[in-house]
């Protein structure tokens, strides 16, 4: 099963967080403006042996624009969003902008 991680799902992961203890610029600005450039680095660093990171492709950017203009949402969730539907994946979160009842995406809800 494939499954795309937001910010949300990682840093209530890093946290520990229940349900989400049982994606990756967001989750180092977070982190460094709570534990510091170094435990930033340090983490995003350990959790790439942990996910798959990936790079845009100028399809991937268009398909997060147009979520983004039909869709009221930060621009990074609009790129889980656009992934979920392009790799045909679920979207785990718990950010109530992705939990849209008909999105074109699948989506688990962490907070439950």
């Amino acid at each position: 099963m494939t499954v795309i991680l937001d910010s949300w799902a990682v840093l209530r992961y890093l946290e520990g967080g229940e349900p989400a203890a049982h994606h990756v610029g967001e989750v180092h600005y977070v982190l460094r403006r709570i534990a510091g450039e170094e435990k930033a680095t340090e983490t995003v660093r350990d959790l790439r042996h942990e996910i798959d990171p990936r790079l845009p492709s100028e399809g991937l950017v268009i398909d997060a624009a147009r979520i983004k203009a039909d869709h009221s949402m930060a621009y990074a969730d609009a790129f889980a969003a656009a992934l979920a539907v392009a790799e045909g994946a679920t979207l785990w979160t718990g950010d109530p902008e992705l939990l849209i009842e008909g999105a074109p995406w699948r989506w688990r809800d962490l907070r439950k």
